[in-house]
């Protein structure tokens, strides 16, 4: 039986390497390297399958390329890449990965509130500079986090993370959108309001 061949576009996490290569003949595009778009279909050639990211173009010209195709695994949440109807069409499964960013993206909304409020960046600069001459009780005083009034705009996954993550700072949540949510509203105790309104009474906006 013939192991089938896979490009991986980029290199990713190593164990997910590994796993691959217990299955297939495995060609990794080295770490920083970006394939043209003429390499990219140079590869995919010979290629059982592909394991792709965001920016690569997954359309018919890429199925032409890949005669013995047979499916695309996508390393992203989206798969806006990606020519779901064509494949659809040629009978070629496509996958994508998500949920995997949710918790990871809300954290990182988390850690640009906390450096907005403390003012985290501009005061690590002046240090970093060597001009800071001491402390002052004035100095980047910034604002508590704790019991203010959080808006998020677009009640899905990753707003809904983000929302769970403020109940240990005592938040009130605001949200708006095209409609209301169940989660925001049943189990994140938010409150549906018109983006204006969200605007106007929202201490962070997310």
């Amino acid at each position: 039986m013939e192991i089938p061949k896979i490009l991986v576009t980029q290199q990713i996490i190593p164990d997910g390497i590994e796993m691959l290569k217990k299955e297939c003949a495995v060609e990794v595009v080295p770490d920083g390297q970006q394939l043209s778009r003429d390499e990219f279909l140079d590869r995919v050639k010979d290629k059982d399958g592909v394991l792709c990211l965001l920016t690569d173009r997954i359309d018919s010209e890429f199925f032409n390329a890949a005669p013995n195709l047979k499916g695309v695994a996508n390393y992203a949440v989206g798969y806006d890449n990606m020519d779901v109807a064509e494949a659809s069409k040629r009978k070629i499964p496509l996958s994508n990965t998500p949920d995997v960013l949710t918790n990871a993206t809300a954290e990182i909304v988390w850690a640009l509130l906390f450096s907005a409020a403390r003012k985290v960046i501009p005061s690590d600069r002046l240090v970093r500079t060597g001009l800071w001459e001491g402390w002052s009780p004035l100095q980047f005083v910034g604002t508590e986090v704790t019991g203010k009034t959080l808006g998020i705009v677009g009640p899905g996954r990753i707003g809904a993370a983000t929302a769970r993550m403020s109940r240990g700072f005592d938040m009130k949540i605001l949200y708006s959108g095209h409609r209301r949510n169940e989660v925001f509203d049943k189990n994140l105790n938010a409150q549906f309001v018109p983006f204006e309104t969200l605007v106007e009474e929202s201490d962070f906006i997310s």
